[in-house]
């Protein structure tokens, strides 16, 4: 494991190029670009289960960006989610791998260093399986809301956190 010089990760998880799939890292790439934080490093990648344990080993703090959808649920709502009421988003648990819960539980089992606080943002979408780089007309006309939501939760959860914490030297 490498040694990580921040205590906090915002992770967007999703394929850019399916349409509305791609609403975490671009939501990431964004706050990166535009909302630079110290003691927070951005990520982007498209995977699940187990393969999510070598990013997130060795940070205090893990916020997950991912698409999601729900029986009913309106597209472009901002769901903010954390390990007790945790439901299952396009990408954190894979039908190929073992559960999202499975692989946090596995790693603390295994001796990892697992984040110590792990919150789930979920943008509910609508369309996932077509070949695009632009987002559906739903999730278009209500991106800056949903990217504001987005940032005010890292400024109100993370940001307090992290200017309340004593340094390291």
């Amino acid at each position: 494991m490498e040694n990580k010089t921040n205590d906090t990760l915002i992770y967007g998880i999703g394929n850019e190029i399916l349409t509305d799939d791609g609403i975490g890292p671009k939501l990431v790439k964004r706050l990166q670009k535009e909302y630079p934080q110290p003691g927070i490093d951005y990520d982007t990648a498209f995977l699940g289960g187990l393969d999510l344990l070598d990013y997130i080993q060795g940070y205090e703090t893990v916020v997950f960006i991912d698409a999601i959808r729900t029986r009913n649920g309106i597209p472009g709502n901002v769901y903010q989610l954390c390990l007790s009421d945790f439901k299952e988003t396009l990408h954190l648990s894979n039908i190929h791998d073992i559960s999202f819960l499975t692989a946090l539980e596995l790693g603390k089992k295994l001796g990892f260093n697992m984040p110590k606080q792990v919150h789930i943002i979920a943008i509910e979408i609508v369309e996932d399986l077509i070949y695009s780089n632009s987002f559906s007309r739903p999730i278009q006309e209500r991106y800056e809301d949903i990217y504001k939501e987005v940032r005010e939760f890292i400024n109100i959860n993370i940001n307090k956190k992290l200017s309340t914490s004593p340094k390291k030297i």
